[in-house]
């Protein structure tokens, strides 16, 4: 797979007004998970023009195309948002990094690379809310139209023609496998296919990934896009604010370094904004979008008082235990140091199974923390290393291995608040995390049943001792503190401009993904969500993405 994007065409016929004035049909916002997916389905239509505008670089660069280069692009101010989240009593008191990317393919260049859908029940419980056309039935086609899944799978519910390719877990460890025997013992169903409609049970995760690169909806949508020459990619330029004009989108304003003078771009027919969760929500309020109070506080003409343009916020807080394996024991955490990290290389070089060309969480658990419960409400991972306490995936120095857990679909809702106009000013991130109670004793549940599991009988002959928390945490209340003190984000970030009925005050969009209250304006990402899937977020996201094309072009439902 070629890592260059072609060059961007003028595309003169299509863009060009009086005065250099530069005009698409279409404008999209952000090249990330459904960005792409969005330019890319318009421009299938060589008559129409398409702009993308993005606020990071270009994602050719080894570290986001090679998968163990995520622990390296995380930090990178390069190509990441560096978000803090507002610190909390619920989390000792510490601001949170909650990073996303800023770099074309967004956060799905910088992800853990895990494909997850989540349970048919959250889509249908966005259609009982008066979404129409969102159910799992509705959504399904979309997101079997994004994939080709390599390797067993149910054609009636996997994609087998799609862009992005969806592969198993080709490098497994002997540790991965007890864990997973452990798990079966207990009685959770081995489960081969957690895509499939039926979630519960223990197995491997599937991966974007393919002859050991990453695949991206950039790589596998936008970069073959690009060829068609009607898209224009424009990198490193941020959105000031969308352009709105008696009550409909004319464009936007942006700029490529803080200070320096706008450009404007006009659109013909729509401008699309998939920015994701959190600058969707910043760029709304700062376009005069949003609740009217806040953004008169900022001096910011109010042009829709829209209250729900920001709140709603929602995320998975995860927290995890360590354990230290037996000095024997070859974990992650040699095999990417010294001579053992060049033979992966050389495996890797040779696409054979290594561990640079490998997801960061290996095995998956979806289980109950009630067994009187109709549906899994916790996601638990489990990985062949561990990194130091406190540290962002720095690896121990000692072999060991990493379980953790968070709740599907946390109660505890936050927001999101602009405090400048200026776009090189972060805004405030607030997701509550582990404000209701039935958020603190699900996620408890689930720490001690991951680690009942690390310290079941099937891994005593690998592991040796508990690191973090340790034997000094003991109780459910001992539990709660620490994962208080010492969870973090899954990086699962939605609803900020959630869809939701036009009788509801804190909808943002319509089932159409039509702002309320402007018209040729849309969102299309993952703060449209009205609740958290239960699931990671990419695999909804992209099916956003889709979804959303298909209503731009007139169509309300998927053709099959």
């Amino acid at each position: 797979m070629s890592l260059n994007y072609p060059k961007t065409p003028h595309l003169q016929k299509h863009a060009l007004g009086g005065e250099g004035m530069e005009i698409f049909d279409y404008i999209v916002i952000g090249a990330g998970a459904a960005g792409s997916i969005i330019a890319a389905r318009l421009a299938e239509d060589p008559s129409l023009s398409i702009c993308v505008i993005e606020a990071g670089p270009s994602d050719v660069r080894p570290y986001v195309y090679l998968p163990a280069g995520f622990t390296k692009t995380l930090t990178q101010e390069a190509v990441t948002w560096q978000f803090k989240t507002e610190p909390t009593e619920h989390t000792g008191g510490r601001a949170i990094s909650t990073t996303q990317g800023r770099v074309v393919g967004g956060s799905g260049s910088i992800n853990g690379l895990i494909y997850n859908r989540g349970q048919p029940q959250d889509y249908d419980h966005w259609a009982q809310l008066g979404n129409r056309g969102w159910g799992y039935q509705d959504t399904l086609p979309y997101f079997k139209r994004s994939e080709t899944r390599i390797g067993s799978a149910d054609d009636a519910v996997r994609g087998i023609h799609g862009p992005v390719s969806v592969t198993d877990m080709d490098w497994t460890h002997p540790v991965s496998e007890a864990f997973i025997a452990a798990a079966t013992k207990q009685g959770i169903p081995l489960n081969p296919d957690y895509n499939s409609g039926e979630q519960e049970g223990v197995g491997y995760f599937q991966r974007n990934i393919r002859n050991g690169l990453r695949v991206s909806t950039a790589a596998a949508f936008l970069k073959p896009a690009l060829k068609r020459g009607n898209i224009k990619l424009v990198t490193n330029a941020r959105v000031a604010s969308i352009i709105i004009e008696g009550g409909v989108a004319q464009g936007v304003r942006y700029v490529r370094t803080r200070g320096g003078s706008m450009t404007t771009v006009h659109a013909r027919r729509e401008v699309v904004v998939c920015s994701g969760t959190i600058n969707t929500a910043r760029l709304l309020q700062v376009s005069g979008l949003g609740p009217g109070d806040h953004l008169s506080q900022l001096g910011i003409d109010v042009i829709r008082d829209l209250p729900g343009v920001g709140e709603n916020l929602i995320d998975h807080y995860s927290a995890r235990i360590v354990m230290r394996a037996k000095p024997h024991v070859v974990t992650l955490n040699e095999l990417t140091r010294g001579p053992r990290l060049m033979l992966q290389f050389l495996r890797w070089l040779g696409r054979r199974p290594n561990v640079l060309a490998l997801s960061p969480s290996q095995v998956f658990l979806f289980l109950k923390s009630d067994m009187s419960l109709d549906l899994p409400d916790l996601q638990g991972v489990f990985t062949p290393g561990s990194y130091k306490e406190g540290k962002h995936y720095i690896l121990d120095s000692y072999p060991g291995v990493t379980a953790g857990a968070w709740q599907h679909r946390p109660l505890s809702k936050g927001y999101v608040r602009a405090l400048s106009k200026d776009p090189y000013v972060d805004p405030m991130i607030q997701p509550n995390y582990l404000d209701h109670p039935i958020d603190q004793q699900t996620l408890v549940a689930g720490m001690q049943m991951v680690r009942g599991l690390l310290h079941a009988s099937d891994l005593s002959n690998f592991l040796e001792e508990e690191t973090i928390p340790g034997v000094s945490v003991k109780t459910d209340e001992d539990m709660l503190d620490f994962v208080m003190k010492n969870g973090s984000t899954a990086y699962h970030l939605v609803g900020t401009a959630r869809m939701g009925r036009s009788d509801d005050r804190f909808a943002v969009v319509d089932d159409r993904l039509k702002l309320y209250g402007v018209d040729r304006l849309r969102i299309a990402d993952a703060s449209i969500m009205p609740m958290i899937p239960s699931a990671n977020t990419y695999a909804a996201t992209m099916m956003i993405g889709e979804k959303a094309a298909d209503l731009i072009k007139g169509k309300v439902s998927a053709e099959v």
